[in-house]
């Protein structure tokens, strides 16, 4: 009878392993997802559904835990791989908000520089001897700029580029220094303009040639953008910001430049 006790056990471990086969649809998914080229290959060696019995169940029941199994792996080695990968698509760090806030700047002056919202540079050219006296006016005139001597006469850099302002500026200083002539040079979106004030009127407008062949050297790489006032200095070029000098120093200034006489005073 040992041997109808054994039949019996192996009836019964032959009805509980159905039960140990049963995926959910999920879990099959997961197992067959990017492996049918191996089921393909591993159903070439199974034995055909009249052949299987107890060993084929197993064979087919390991091969798919096999699967599942490596699945599990190959998603986990990918989970694993990701942050790598996305460290080496960025190079670098990610910016700081001030980083950030400084880049979005920057954008937005180059942006408003090529619609021309904003000037890329602009200059007043005077005949005026002394940078110093060029910055005194600038000075009484709410003018900021800086200001640079030369023997054809000193240039005044503005700094306010936005919108009018530097069209502005040479009305201001033609009017406030009464009698004096200026010649404003504005770079709007990589087209140069310059024309001539006077008593805080606009005049006679010039093309680039001749601009620059009857202004310093320097005037022409400043508006073109060759040339920094950092380069300028380091040419060794005296330059005077406006903004150093308060009302009182600016007026001793213009005293020490102006020559007074009968009903009238000059600069000198």
């Amino acid at each position: 009878m040992a041997d109808g006790n054994e039949n019996d056990d192996d009836f019964d471990s032959r009805d509980e392993r159905p039960d140990d086969l049963h995926f959910s649809d999920e879990e099959l998914a997961a197992a067959l997802e990017g492996f049918e080229q191996e089921f393909e290959e591993g159903g070439e060696t199974q034995p055909s559904p009249s052949e299987q019995g107890n060993d084929g169940i197993a064979s087919t029941t390991s091969g798919a835990a096999d699967a599942f199994d490596a699945t599990a792996e190959d998603n986990a080695a990918n989970a694993a791989e990701r942050p790598n990968a996305s460290a080496s698509a960025s190079p670098s760090a990610p910016q700081s908000p001030l980083d950030a806030a400084d880049s979005a700047l920057d954008f937005d002056e180059e942006l408003r520089g090529l619609v021309g919202d904003k000037a890329k540079g602009a200059a007043l050219i005077t005949r005026l001897a002394s940078a110093r006296l060029l910055a005194a006016f600038c000075q009484i005139s709410d003018i900021s700029a800086d200001c640079i001597g030369s023997d054809q006469g000193a240039v005044a850099v503005l700094r306010n580029l936005d919108g009018d302002a530097p069209e502005s500026a040479a009305k201001d200083l033609t009017t406030v220094v009464s009698g004096m002539a200026a010649v404003l040079a504005v770079n709007r979106a990589d087209k140069l303009d310059s024309t001539l004030y006077l008593h805080g009127e606009a005049g006679q407008t010039f093309a680039p040639p001749i601009l620059f062949a009857s202004a310093p050297d320097f005037v022409e790489d400043l508006m073109l953008g060759i040339a920094s006032l950092a380069d300028l200095r380091e040419q060794g070029l005296h330059i005077i910001d406006s903004a150093s000098l308060d009302h009182d120093a600016a007026m001793a200034i213009i005293a020490e430049h102006t020559r007074f006489g009968r009903g009238a005073s000059h600069i000198r």
